[in-house]
C-alpha cells in the first residue's frame, strides 16, 4: 500500500479523496492554485503544493508543475479526481514514465475508451447493444448524409474525443444535418483539439443509465448496480439516483452483465462508470465510458456501503479484488442533487462571491459533500458544483422527502445556486411519478 499520495484535484473531491487517504493511513498532498491556497480544506491535508496562477492551464492542467510537485513531496501515487487531468491519457503515461502510480487505468485503456467510435467496437465485441450508427469516423457531410437517409432521422452527431455535451448535435432533416456537422466539427476541434465525428440514430426521450464497475489487474471485475442520471440540462447532471426507478430485475441483471463483459474485453482495471441509453420500451444501448471516479459515485456509496475511491487506492496499489458479485447488495434508494453557484433564474448564469453564510443540513441519512466554509470564495475560474448533497432512505417517496426537507435548510448566502431548481424538479408530478427522460428539463421548467 501507498504511504503518499498527492491529489491532482481541488474542491470538494480533493477533500473527498483527502478523507479516503487518511481513512487507509496514507498521508495525503493537495496541489493548489493561487487562488485556493487559503481554502480550508488545503489545511486538511498533511502537505500543500502551490503549483501556479488561478489559471487551469497554470495549475491543474499543468503537467510539468504537478509531476514536480509530486516528486518534491515524495508522493508515490497520484489520484487524479474528475475533471482536469482524469482522463488524460498522456498524463497517465507520464506518471508511468516517473515511476509515479496513477491511480486509474492504464493509458491504453484510457485511449481505447475514450475514443467513442473504438468503444463503440469493442461493446459490440462483447456482445453489447449499441445504438445504430456509424462503424466508423464520419469524414464529411455527404457521407452522414448518405448514412442518415438509411438508419432514418433524427439522428445524432458526437465529438469522437467528446463529453460533457460538447461536439453534440442532432439533426432531423438533410438540412440541419449539413450545418449541424459544419457546428459539431468546430465545436469538437475547438473543445478537444481533435475534430473527428461519428453519427448514431438518436433516441428520443430515453433515460440515461450508468453502470459503476471495479476491476483488478487479475481479470476479476464486479458491478455496483445501476445510477440514473436522466435530470440533466444540456447535457449536464444535476440529479441521480439509484436504484433506476423503472427498472426490473431482469432488465438490471442484464445491464449490469453487459457493462462487465465491456469492461472485461478491455482488459480495464480499477473504477470505470459504462454509460447507457434507456428507451421506453426498456431497450438498452451502450454510449460511452468513463474512465474515472464519478460526481455521481457518492449515491451507489450510500446504497451499496463500499467506499468507491479506497477501492480506487486499492486497487492501483496492486490489491487483488476480494468481492465478488453475491457479497454486493443494494439497500434502499439515494439520491444526490448537485448544488452549483449558479443562478437558475437567469438561465443559470454562474453565480462567483464571498459567503458570507453556509450553513449545510443534517439528519439522518443525509451526506454533504463540500470543500466550503463560511468566509471562503467561490473562485470564477472553475466548476461551479460547490456541493453535493446526497439523502439516503428506505424508500424513493421517503429520499425525495428528506431530500426536499435538506435543501430547505441548506443556507448558502448572498450568491444564488440552483437549491431553487432542484426543489421545483423534485416537486414535479412528473419526476415523483419517475416518468422523466433526458429532456425533461427542456419541456418543464421554467
Amino acid at each position: 500500500m501507498f504511504s503518499r499520495i498527492l491529489i491532482a484535484n481541488r474542491g470538494e473531491i480533493a477533500v473527498r479523496i483527502i478523507r479516503a487517504c487518511h481513512d487507509l493511513d496514507i498521508e495525503a498532498v493537495v496541489v493548489c492554485s493561487q487562488a485556493d491556497k487559503d481554502a480550508a480544506y488545503v489545511q486538511w491535508a498533511d502537505e500543500a503544493v502551490c503549483i501556479g496562477p488561478p489559471s487551469p492551464m497554470e495549475s491543474y492542467l499543468n503537467i510539468p508543475r504537478i509531476i514536480s510537485a509530486a516528486e518534491i513531496t515524495d508522493a508515490e501515487a497520484i489520484h487524479p479526481g474528475y475533471g482536469f487531468l482524469a482522463e488524460n491519457a498522456h498524463f497517465a503515461e507520464i506518471c508511468r514514465e516517473c515511476g509515479i502510480t496513477f491511480i486509474g487505468p492504464t493509458p491504453e485503456a484510457m485511449r481505447l475508451l475514450g475514443d467513442k467510435v473504438e468503444a463503440r467496437t469493442l461493446a459490440k465485441k462483447a456482445m453489447v447493444p449499441v445504438v445504430p450508427g456509424s462503424e466508423g469516423p464520419i469524414e464529411n457531410d455527404q457521407q452522414a448524409l448518405k448514412l442518415a437517409n438509411e438508419i432514418g432521422y433524427p439522428v445524432m452527431l458526437k465529438a469522437a474525443a467528446g463529453g460533457g455535451g460538447r461536439g453534440m448535435r442532432v439533426a432531423h432533416s438533410d438540412i440541419t444535418l449539413r450545418s449541424a456537422f459544419a457546428a459539431a466539427r468546430a465545436e469538437a476541434e475547438a473543445a478537444f483539439k481533435n475534430g473527428t465525428l461519428y453519427l448514431e440514430k438518436y433516441i428520443e426521450r430515453p433515460r440515461h443509465v450508468e453502470v459503476q464497475v471495479l476491476a483488478d489487474n487479475a481479470g476479476n471485475a464486479v458491478h455496483l448496480f445501476e445510477r440514473d442520471c436522466t435530470i440533466q440540462r444540456r447535457h449536464q447532471k444535476l440529479i441521480e439516483e439509484c436504484p433506476c426507478p423503472v427498472l426490473d430485475d431482469q432488465t438490471r441483471e442484464n445491464l449490469c452483465k453487459a457493462a462487465l463483459r465491456l469492461i472485461q474485453e478491455a482488459g480495464y482495471q480499477n473504477a470505470a462508470t459504462c454509460e447507457f441509453l434507456l428507451d421506453r420500451d426498456n431497450s438498452f444501448y451502450f454510449i460511452e465510458v468513463n474512465t474515472r471516479i464519478q460526481v455521481e459515485h457518492t449515491i451507489t456509496e450510500m446504497i451499496t456501503g463500499q467506499d468507491l475511491v479506497q477501492w480506487q487506492i486499492r486497487l492501483a496499489a496492486g490489491e487483488a479484488l476480494p468481492l465478488r458479485q453475491k457479497d454486493i447488495h443494494m439497500q434502499g434508494v439515494a439520491i444526490e442533487c448537485r448544488i452549483n453557484a449558479e443562478d437558475p433564474a437567469r438561465d443559470y448564469t454562474p453565480s462567483p462571491g464571498r459567503l458570507t453564510r453556509f450553513m449545510p443540513p443534517g439528519g439522518l441519512g443525509v451526506r454533504v459533500d463540500t470543500h466550503l466554509t463560511p468566509g471562503e470564495t467561490i473562485s470564477p475560474y472553475y466548476d461551479s458544483l460547490i456541493a453535493k448533497l446526497i439523502v439516503h432512505k428506505p424508500s424513493r417517496d421517503e429520499a425525495i422527502r428528506t431530500m426536499k426537507r435538506a435543501l430547505r435548510e441548506f443556507r448558502i448566502e448572498p450568491i444564488a445556486t440552483t437549491i431553487p431548481a432542484h426543489l421545483e424538479i423534485l416537486s414535479h408530478n412528473q419526476f415523483v411519478t419517475a416518468d422523466v427522460d433526458t429532456g425533461f428539463i427542456g419541456r418543464n421548467m421554467s
